[in-house]
């Protein structure tokens, strides 16, 4: 089946990129020069960069010397992360339950590192945290709208929260971008991820807000770019990309928000009909993921069943490569094994039509029926 006959449900994991972006893009992919160079073409690719730095910062409410260009969502995390625990000693870091993996992995590098309980719906309970943080608190680190459940966190709270016992506060707002408005000033973060390919910008570049006055320590060495912070040449082509991509979704937030909240409104709708299944996406949410439970399943068998019917979706973050294990989050939010393990993610994004929701409404039923034959 063509690739333009199936409908794309997965564009938490990635979106495709954006004609305009590529417009964007183009002018830069022949540019000779290095950003870091002083000859006549360095100082034009140090223009190009500079100038994507200050549309990004503009509209996410940050200045652009705090924006830190990284290769992604992934590695913008580790340096917040992993930056701050460098220059911490032995002090805690503080994580939520339902963190990327970006995130959640950073338990396989540090002993003093506490996770913070949810509720049921996956979101923070900030009571129950306060109780887990002290004056020994580094960081905490929530994300802003769950990559999994797409769930919108109490980022302000955590912050404050955060900021009473002298810790940075750190959030990723990968899956926030695009979907959700993003004050970096008005949040209270000290340090906020971003990705560019999950708007319909490029893959392999996002970016670390760091405010003003935060000191991290770089996890890498070399020649000293971003603040010292992230060494190695800025891709620019990318970084024009990025810009342009944010540029968009700033300009189409409320429609676009809008219109992906009808759709997953439908389907929310729809799966509320279905025997057996629980919806795991509970407002306050993004617009643009729903995440269901469906009870007596192998996520991986539906999957399949959907990818022969030409519909692209999936079980959870596309970043946890290998076998499929029941979702941490859902485990988090206190979700059996089973139903952890049965659990998908559709998310939606510029390219979703309201005729690729209600095919996947059409087909569901009967998918359904034949996985849960298939696992009994």
């Amino acid at each position: 089946m063509d690739v333009d006959e199936r409908s794309y449900l997965d564009h938490a994991a990635g979106s495709p990129m954006l004609p305009e972006v590529l417009d964007a893009m183009t002018p830069s992919f022949i540019l000779p020069g290095n950003p870091n160079a002083t000859h006549t073409a360095g100082r034009q690719a140090r223009r190009m960069l500079e100038e994507a730095r200050e549309s990004i910062a503009a509209e996410v409410g940050a200045q652009p010397g705090e924006v830190v260009f990284t290769g992604g969502g992934t590695e913008s995390n580790n340096l917040a992360l992993l930056g701050v625990a460098e220059g911490a000693g032995p002090r805690q870091l503080a994580i939520s339950a339902v963190e990327h993996a970006s995130v959640a992995a950073v338990v396989e590098r540090r002993d003093a590192v506490v996770r913070l309980p949810v509720d049921s719906d996956g979101r923070l309970d900030v009571a129950a945290s306060r109780q887990l943080l002290s004056a020994d608190t580094a960081l905490v680190s929530l994300i802003w709208v769950n990559n999994e459940t797409g769930v919108i966190q109490p980022v302000s709270a955590a912050a404050e929260l955060a900021h009473t016992f002298g810790a940075l506060f750190h959030t990723d707002a990968v899956a926030a971008l695009g979907h959700v408005d993003i004050d970096f000033a008005a949040s209270g973060a000290d340090l906020l991820s971003l990705s560019a390919h999950k708007v319909g910008g490029p893959v392999g570049i996002g970016a670390l807000l760091v405010r003003r006055g935060v000191r991290l320590r770089p996890v890498g060495f070399g020649g000293g770019q971003e603040a010292r912070l992230r060494s190695g040449t800025v891709p620019v082509a990318l970084a024009v990309g990025f810009a342009a991509a944010v540029r968009l979704a700033g300009d189409r937030l409320a429609a676009e928000a809008a219109r992906l909240r009808l759709l997953r409104d439908r389907l929310i709708a729809a799966l509320d009909q279905l025997p057996q299944t629980r919806v795991n996406t509970v407002e306050p949410a993004g617009p643009a993921i729903v995440n269901a439970t469906f009870a007596g399943t192998r996520a991986d068998d539906v999957l399949l069943l959907l990818d022969q019917a030409g519909i692209d979706a999936s079980t959870g973050s596309a970043c946890s490569a290998g076998v499929h294990q029941p979702s941490e989050v859902l485990l988090a939010m206190g979700r059996s094994q089973a139903d952890a393990a049965a659990s998908l993610r559709f998310s939606f994004g510029p390219t979703t039509r309201a005729s690729d929701i209600e095919r996947l409404i059409a087909v569901l039923p009967e998918l359904v029926v034949r996985a849960r034959q298939a696992w009994g």
